[in-house]
């Protein structure tokens, strides 16, 4: 257990402030190597701080893909998915079976912190959840699409269907992937 986890009150000095880790480096750790990230971390306070952020990211993706499988799950129940063509059977088996890949993923992460957990590899844990999440996205973006794709072909049967999805889908690009990246490519730390 950490001593900031301890209850120590802030003026004891065996606690050591984040301002204070700024400006003076933690015995041990060389900085001329780099032993430090931008923000005076070492790596075990970056894997922390990563994986706290990470936590936050999964929360919010987690409620929208459980949410979603939830209602595709219910589906299959009621009377009129028996009058579906077979079609829009098939499109909504993909949907369902994209759904749950997607929620493996994004729930993923945490069964690889329990499982990893006290074994001393949090900041690789931190990169394979983080591609767990990544590939989860990318699950719910397709579940998302498919979901939309079933809705509006069931309600309107009108063939500018597939264009409306793909609206959506440049839209979810840009929200998700063309937007951040060009965030990062514009005002990321030059040095």
């Amino acid at each position: 257990m950490d001593e900031r986890d301890s209850g120590a009150p802030e003026d004891d000095p065996r606690v050591r402030r984040h301002s204070d880790r700024a400006s003076e480096p933690d015995p041990g750790t060389d900085t001329a190597t780099g032993g430090h990230d931008g923000r005076g971390e070492s790596e075990k306070e970056r894997a922390d701080r990563r994986w706290q952020e990470l936590l936050q990211e999964i929360r919010v993706a987690q409620t929208g893909v459980q949410i979603l499988l939830g209602f595709l799950l219910t589906v299959v129940f009621t009377p009129l998915f028996h009058e579906l063509e077979q079609t829009d059977k098939t499109i909504y088996l993909v949907t369902t079976v994209l759904g749950s890949l997607a929620t493996g993923a994004l729930i993923g992460p945490v069964s690889f912190h329990r499982i990893v957990s006290g074994r001393r590899v949090k900041p690789q844990a931190v990169v394979w959840a983080s591609r767990l999440v990544f590939t989860g996205l990318l699950l719910l973006l397709a579940t998302l699409l498919s979901a939309l794709f079933l809705i509006l072909r069931v309600a309107t049967h009108d063939p500018y269907v597939p264009w409306l999805v793909s609206g959506v889908l440049a839209w979810y690009l840009v929200c998700w992937f063309a937007l951040p990246l060009w965030v990062r490519v514009r005002y990321a730390d030059r040095s």
